[in-house]
């Protein structure tokens, strides 16, 4: 009996000892200031549900909500969605899945603006993907994307200003730079996924006809008609309405490898910093030129006041980017310049005249681009002096814009008078630069693996194979 014992006990320690490992995920330990910003984009998306379910945007004062159109795109859970997956919240994020696939159409007789419902709902349909391969959700996103493409149906090939979702029907042959071409990046990714080349080369036709009108000096304009392609200002910069097509120059060289996309990054940005960009000891700042002379003439036709040192919050991007080209020392000190700016307020002012040292428009929407430029110059860096302000940022938020039920935008950053709107981008990227921040040391996230899109909707590397990326993109 011993013997026959002994002989099953050895049995069984084999067994057992064959027996594939089972990995164990590990559990990453958070700072009390990540799990803080867990905790808050938790209460306000319990208040979204509570208060907004099935609309675009939480109004947190009145706890009511509000839409973009006469109907909702279901805005606010798109754009979330990447974040709850970043934060590990994933029963959230399956109920926005299950969201999608069963209850959402895009059969709507709504005319939409092309490039809002680009970087939200085609980002965050993608990144949806990425996350989870469901044909399902691709077939949504394909839906959207072959909706969005009657909109670049102009004698140009930049896109019209309105789509209509049903019909098709365009309008609005006046739009700004972000507005004509910032496609290449979502679109991209869609026809890799879909082996469909139509998807990046109209978004890639739409920037070859930007950069075909540029100046001698590598600068393009402001505004522009998508009929007749002629300028119809020739301010140049980098500000709200122009800073995401810089932005998608050098993100779809990143991530796709055109060679294209390369020289319209490269010579732009050498004509930027010898034109656009104005630097004292102190600052350095991206202001307005003629794109034609590279002159600080700009000049309001209205009220004849020159406006070549009027900068936007949603600038405070740039150092991102910067930093990203290896750009390091002009992206410390341009967001050193945003950052006194910041401290002035305690919070940023919308549009700011760097000249006569005022805002214009003092209205803070939450915005995130100070915090994405600290988030990216703490990773590339390692400076504790970017957590730290990160850390000020965020402290900020929660004493002038905090709500019993969730955030707030704010009205004037001179008295901090609260604006009854929470942007669908809080959910999307303030929140998220925030824990991404604050969990850096974790490694639990790499900023080097991915590319995030305008919305902070990022896209691991490792998903593009270069050679598909190629043949499903038509790249040469």
């Amino acid at each position: 009996m011993k013997k026959l014992s002994y002989f099953l006990l050895i049995l069984v320690i084999a067994t057992v000892a064959c027996q594939p490992k089972v990995e164990k995920k590990k559990e990453v330990k958070i700072s009390s200031v990540a799990q803080e910003v867990k905790d808050e984009f938790v209460r306000s998306w319990d208040a979204y549900k509570k208060y907004a379910w099935g609309h675009d945007v939480l109004l947190p004062l009145s706890k009511s909500h509000q839409d973009w159109y006469k109907e909702s795109l279901h805005i606010s859970p798109i754009d979330a969605y990447s974040t709850m997956k970043v934060m590990g919240l994933d029963e959230q994020a399956k109920e926005i899945e299950n969201y999608l696939i069963d209850s959402i159409s895009w059969d709507k007789d709504l005319f939409v603006k092309t490039f809002e419902v680009n970087i939200r709902i085609m980002g965050g349909l993608l990144a949806m993907y990425e996350y989870n391969p469901d044909p399902r959700i691709l077939e949504k996103a394909e839906d959207f994307g072959k909706r969005m493409l009657k909109a670049f149906d102009s004698p140009t090939g930049i896109p019209y200003y309105w789509v209509n979702l049903k019909t098709g029907a365009t309008k609005g042959a006046k739009i700004n730079l972000a507005e004509a071409a910032s496609y290449m990046f979502e679109l991209g990714i869609l026809s890799y996924y879909t082996g469909n080349q139509v998807y990046y080369q109209t978004a890639k036709k739409a920037n070859l006809a930007i950069w075909e009108r540029r100046s001698d000096l590598n600068l393009v304009g402001d505004l522009i008609n998508v009929e007749t392609g002629e300028w119809l200002n020739d301010d140049s910069h980098i500000c709200a309405g122009a800073d995401s097509y810089y932005e998608y120059l050098y993100k779809s060289m990143s991530l796709f490898g055109d060679k294209d996309s390369q020289k319209m990054w490269d010579e732009s940005i050498a004509a930027i910093n010898l034109h656009v960009a104005e630097e004292t000891d102190s600052t350095l700042w991206y202001g307005r030129v003629n794109m034609n002379t590279g002159v600080r003439d700009c000049i309001d036709t209205n009220s004849g006041r020159q406006f070549s040192s009027i900068v936007t919050l949603y600038d405070a991007f740039f150092p991102s980017i910067l930093a990203l080209d290896g750009d390091v020392r002009r992206a410390e000190k341009t967001q050193d310049t945003w950052n006194g700016l910041w401290n002035k307020y305690g919070l940023e002012p919308m549009i700011y005249d760097y000249k006569q040292g005022e805002p214009t428009y003092p209205v803070y929407d939450l915005n995130p681009e100070i915090i994405e430029s600290a988030y990216y110059l703490y990773h590339i860096t390692g400076k504790q002096k970017y957590y730290d302000r990160v850390d000020t940022y965020w402290s900020d938020i929660k004493k002038y814009c905090r709500t019993d039920i969730a955030f707030s935008s704010i009205e004037d950053v001179r008295t901090m008078e609260k604006k009854d709107y929470m942007p669908t981008f809080f959910f999307a990227e303030t929140m998220k630069y925030l824990y991404l921040t604050f969990t850096e040391e974790t490694g639990e996230f790499n900023l080097d693996d991915y590319v995030f899109n305008t919305e902070a909707h990022p896209f691991a590397k490792k998903s593009f194979d270069p050679e598909k990326v190629k043949v499903n993109l038509g790249l040469e």
